[in-house]
């Protein structure tokens, strides 16, 4: 039997292909890259403008007040149902079917989503097109 450990040949990693394939890599990148100078890039942003226009007077817009219970009121008048048809009939009514009036919708960050959505919902299903949407501070329960 022979139990002597055979003598393994010495393992080379050649660098000399390794250099090529990086210099190849090097190459085709410095091939393939453009290079742009830009100064600034070019952003359309959003503009805003608070409150109404001055040349709106105060009794040709609507402003739907929703409290923290999700109770309507429209410019400080209380509606008695809290519903879609309920403000929906007196969106009309103020109006008298001019649907070009402004209409806010002030809500606190209390107030449940689903009254801000039909808000939303009957200035939609009237056709006001001028549709702003604004934050009061929550107002202390009674």
């Amino acid at each position: 039997m022979k139990f002597r450990r055979k003598a393994r040949e010495n393992v080379d990693i050649g660098l000399a292909p390794l250099i090529d394939v990086v210099f190849i890599l090097l190459l085709f990148f410095v091939v393939t890259t453009t290079f742009t100078r830009e100064t600034q890039l070019q952003v359309d942003l959003p503009e805003a403008a608070s409150g109404v226009p001055p040349q709106e007077s105060e009794q040709q817009r609507l402003e739907v007040v929703i409290d923290v219970n999700g109770n309507f009121s429209l410019n400080g008048k209380a509606l008695i149902k809290h519903d879609l048809n309920t403000l929906m009939a007196a969106l009309s009514k103020e109006s008298g079917g001019d649907t070009s009036w402004p209409m806010i919708i002030s809500a606190d960050g209390k107030t449940p989503h689903q009254a801000v959505i039909t808000a939303m919902d009957a200035a939609g299903k009237l056709g006001f097109a001028h549709l702003r949407i604004t934050t009061v501070e929550a107002q202390a329960e009674p």
